[in-house]
């Protein structure tokens, strides 16, 4: 993680982005919209941490007669459930609206979502725009960096001699070395 202050707000339209991501199509048609939901939110999770990113992932109520709630997952990353006569894109746009007015959230705000009007509102209200599948291309590509840098670290690790030694034989190695 790159500081303890977030870089920007991300507002994730998760429905959209559940529909518009082949895996999370499949997940929900196989195994239900809850589970895709969890997955959608395990994938941030990773990507938020990794770009410093203030990540609320918004869900319609879906026809559910049930008060707005908000659960937080890590510091970074909330889902917030609208309540049953809001929808996400409501909830987005009075984000984006209020966010000016707000100096506790950061100074970017990025909506996620493939909404043409949507896209075109949040655009107005000076937040930036990305599309669904835009997101699961800077998922993948953020994915790739962690995992290359992994790699990199095990093997400059795996390239120290003393390292790979047992801990006793560092120690003699250690006396030896400064000769006593």
């Amino acid at each position: 993680m790159k500081s303890q202050s977030p870089e920007a707000l991300l507002l994730v339209d998760g429905y959209n982005v559940i529909g518009a991501w082949q895996e999370l199509k499949a997940t929900r048609d196989h195994h239900g919209l809850e589970m895709a939901r969890d997955e959608l939110i395990e994938v941030l999770i990773n990507y938020a941490s990794h770009n410093c990113y203030q990540t609320k992932v918004v869900f319609d109520a879906h026809y559910q007669q049930t008060p707005s709630q908000e659960e937080e997952h890590t510091q970074f990353v909330s889902a917030y459930y609208t309540a049953f006569s809001e929808t996400a894109d409501t909830y987005i746009e009075k984000a984006c609206a209020a966010f000016r007015h707000d100096y506790n959230t950061p100074r970017r705000v990025i909506v996620v979502t493939s909404d043409q009007a949507q896209r075109h509102t949040v655009v107005g209200y000076g937040a930036e725009w990305m599309s669904s599948l835009k997101l699961q291309s800077d998922v993948a590509a953020a994915n790739r960096r962690s995992r290359d840098h992994r790699k990199r670290q095990r093997q400059q690790r795996r390239g120290q001699l003393l390292n790979s030694l047992d801990p006793k034989t560092q120690q003699i190695l250690r006396q030896l070395r400064h000769g006593l």
